[in-house]
């Protein structure tokens, strides 16, 4: 299955699953998020304060993102529900449809004219910042790059298994309803099943 294709199926059925389940479904999946929203919220603060006049015009008007140029990003499944419950469905259903045909002049499939799609895009794209804007930024602020380094640790008590995790947490409450997507990869990737059975949580 091609990438585009895999992302679409994805976002199908976290789409389908809140359809079947309805709105206190998706109300009580958001509130299970909660900590997880405020650290984005935090992480997009940073972003806005430090950075965004650096990123938006390399990575962005100047296409040169090292992030954003590449042919597939990482996303996790519990990427695509967090979306999800913070996206209303029109929007759900435009980003998806955008997966059926996707623009050809920008590399990552969820990239449209005003920017990226998604409501709250993956973890992977939110932490990722490259090493020119780093030393620019990190160079002028000792305080920015000690706040950078704080978020980053806090960003694996989300998704790194070596404790139970929301990211994991998702995964299994929709493998419960029978939902089965390749993205799933707190359940599928032999890496991380390796680092939760040391932690003893298999």
């Amino acid at each position: 299955m091609d990438y585009c294709a895999e992302q679409r199926l994805g976002q199908e059925s976290v789409r389908d699953y809140f359809a079947r389940h309805g709105r206190g479904e998706r109300r009580l999946i958001r509130e299970n998020c909660h900590d997880y929203l405020h650290f984005r919220e935090r992480v997009a603060a940073f972003q806005s304060r430090y950075f965004q006049s650096h990123c938006h015009a390399a990575c962005f008007q100047q296409q040169r993102s090292a992030c954003c140029s590449k042919d597939g990003i990482v996303t996790f499944f519990a990427d695509l529900v967090v979306n999800a419950v913070v996206s209303e469905p029109s929007a759900l259903d435009a980003l998806i449809a955008s997966l059926r045909t996707p623009r050809n002049d920008m590399k990552c499939i969820y990239l449209g004219p005003a920017g990226c799609r998604w409501q709250l895009k993956p973890i992977v794209c939110e932490m990722f910042i490259c090493d020119r804007a780093k030393q620019e930024v990190f160079a002028a602020s000792s305080r920015a790059s000690a706040m950078w380094d704080a978020l980053k640790k806090e960003e694996m008590a989300f998704r790194w298994p070596d404790q139970v995790v929301l990211f994991d947490e998702l995964e299994s409450r929709f493998m419960a309803a029978g939902v089965s997507s390749s993205l799933m990869y707190l359940h599928n990737s032999p890496g991380l099943i390796r680092i939760k059975k040391k932690a003893g949580l298999l």
